[in-house]
């Protein structure tokens, strides 16, 4: 007999759009994001006999990276306290993992937690408190351009999300035209994102990428700040085609498109910066149960 049960979620990457999913964004003029699931999990586990909120965390990747790690916490946690006859039901686990973040007093949008429930590509919209899957499936030659240029590195500087989505949102609501502007940008990356990705059209990637960084920099241009002094020279040299900062940015991991025959270089010059580049492969499987 199994003497316990575990769930596990994967973070995700937020290629564009990502900002928009967070209220009252959505509200007022609707968000839009691109992401993808990569194949690093959060795991939850629970002995039997132990009481609810007993459970043991496991992480494979840094939390606080900007890859969505306490969104796949929650989402494997909602897993395992749930009944597992109501996991077929994904999008509610989606839901009841952003009510936990919710609840702790995190400002966050749903992105992250429909991400890692689904798995996956997702091309999400986000309408006040609803949100739509629009069906979306990427190239195979898109996908495994992605896969061989994008390099995800771990800057190893810590980062608070929820102060950064604070000092955004507080603009945001006392009318920043450069805060509106600048999500306005960011909301209109995804579609080109989307577009690029499904006809394989790699110059709109590039141009989706820069559009973010364009939009972010609106909104707070310290969001990118500790990442600059090592990807700006890369990209000047044209190793580098376009980059992010991951999730709410200010630290954490930096998604870094590198040119062809590029990425050796960037790998080897972020590495002497000291940031640890972390080796991601697609992750097709959300919420995983194990146990009995």
């Amino acid at each position: 007999m199994t003497e316990w049960r575990g769930a596990s979620a994967p973070v995700r990457v937020d290629l564009a759009g990502g900002w928009t999913d967070v209220g009252p964004y959505p509200s007022d003029f609707g968000g839009e994001v691109v992401n993808f699931a990569i194949n690093k999990r959060v795991r939850a586990t629970i002995a039997r006999g132990k009481a609810p909120e007993d459970y043991d965390l496991s992480f494979e990747t840094p939390r606080g990276s900007g890859l969505g790690t306490s969104s796949a916490m929650n989402v494997a946690i909602s897993g395992l306290l749930s009944d597992p006859g109501s996991v077929e039901n994904i999008e509610e686990i989606a839901e009841m993992a952003f009510d936990l973040e919710s609840r702790e007093g995190m400002i966050c949008g749903r992105q992250d937690h429909w991400a890692s429930a689904r798995g996956g590509f997702n091309h999400l919209l986000f309408i006040g408190d609803s949100v739509e899957i629009i069906p979306f499936e990427p190239t195979r030659s898109a996908k495994m351009w992605l896969r061989k240029h994008l390099l995800i590195a771990y800057s190893g500087e810590s980062r608070n999300s929820g102060e950064m989505q604070e000092k955004v949102w507080a603009r945001y609501s006392q009318g920043d035209q450069s805060v509106i502007e600048g999500l306005h940008k960011i909301r209109s990356s995804a579609r080109s994102m989307a577009n690029g990705l499904q006809q394989d059209r790699r110059d709109m990637v590039v141009g989706s990428l820069r559009e973010v960084c364009e939009g972010v920099d609106l909104i707070d241009d310290s969001i990118h700040g500790p990442f600059r002094s090592v990807i700006e020279p890369l990209l000047a040299k044209g190793s580098v085609a376009a980059w992010k900062a991951l999730g709410a940015g200010g630290g954490g991991c930096a998604g870094i498109l590198c040119t062809p025959g590029s990425r050796e270089e960037v790998h080897s010059s972020v590495e002497v910066a000291g940031w640890d580049v972390i080796e991601w492969d697609y992750e097709e499987t959300g919420l995983e149960l194990s146990g009995e």
